[in-house]
């Protein structure tokens, strides 16, 4: 929620990033603005300093990321930044942060140079899937290597179900399910740490639609629409999938497809629907 918000305004901190050498062993002073988002209607309420987020403590924490270690580029030392504060501070949702520069070694007259960088936590469903081997325990430590990764936050896990194979149908009975969660990666960087934790699992990439012993999808990244040569968000075909869409209800079944504006709910009731009516043809013919 982008709405309350602290803003932070010319806090100086003395620290080492810089390309050049001299930069590193002498330091210089750097101007950090923010403004870091929370819902502060609980802390307006209550009156309660424990319930808010403290400011005198954020700023001493973006002093002490600042000084602990040295980047060559600003962009890298921002980026550390906004993530060491988002994974912290526990009541943020997103910040927007201005690392300047005052003395950047240019050779030229200049007022300022800076970076911006904006991040917050993103909501995400993804799709966990096996048929081989023991699948229960290739779903739950695929879920507690998510459930560890510091960047992700507030997660929680369908039922499995059991269903029949997709698209290549001779194959064994898949168990599936659905997990939500809050991360700060990327869709990129979430699409890299689903391979590595597929890959984790002796996933092998030889069948389209085959048997796996581990399957991750990322379903819906907040209501992000996407498409690229190797990420489509929201993923193809959800509509057609109740192995998807039944973990999805049980989830968040007021949560709506940013293409087709159709809740989960409604989306399986509609699957359902045109099963039914598929059933009733071929028993006709």
């Amino acid at each position: 929620m982008k709405n309350d918000y602290i803003k932070i305004t010319g806090l100086e901190v003395y620290a080492r990033h810089g390309v050049y050498q001299e930069e590193k062993e002498k330091g210089q002073t750097f101007v950090i603005n923010a403004k870091v988002y929370y819902d502060m209607s609980l802390p307006a309420g209550s009156d309660h300093l424990k319930e808010a987020l403290n400011y005198a403590d954020l700023c001493h924490f973006i002093k002490d990321v600042m000084k602990e270690r040295s980047f060559d580029l600003i962009e890298a030392a921002a980026e550390n930044l906004a993530e060491r504060i988002l994974i912290h501070f526990d009541k943020t949702t997103g910040l927007d942060l201005e690392l300047c520069k005052p003395n950047a070694p240019i050779g030229l007259p200049f007022e300022q140079v800076s970076v911006n960088v904006s991040r917050a936590w993103h909501r995400v469903f993804l799709s966990i899937g096996s048929n081989m081997g023991d699948r229960k325990m290739y779903l739950n430590e695929a879920a507690g290597k998510f459930l560890a990764d510091e960047k992700v936050r507030d997660m929680r896990i369908s039922e499995y179900i059991e269903t029949e194979p997709y698209g290549m149908t001779k194959q064994d009975a898949f168990l599936n399910g659905a997990i939500e969660l809050w991360t700060i990666y990327s869709p990129r960087q979430l699409l890299d740490l689903c391979h590595r934790i597929e890959e984790e699992a002796q996933r092998v990439r030889t069948i389209h639609w085959g048997p796996r012993t581990l399957d991750v999808d990322i379903l819906f990244y907040d209501d992000m629409i996407y498409d690229s040569e190797t990420l489509i968000i929201p993923h193809v075909d959800i509509e057609n999938r109740d192995f998807v869409l039944k973990p999805m209800n049980e989830l968040a079944p007021g949560f709506v497809h940013p293409l087709y504006r159709k809740t989960m709910q409604r989306m399986l009731q509609e699957l359902a629907a045109r099963n039914e009516e598929n059933k009733k043809i071929h028993e006709e013919n």
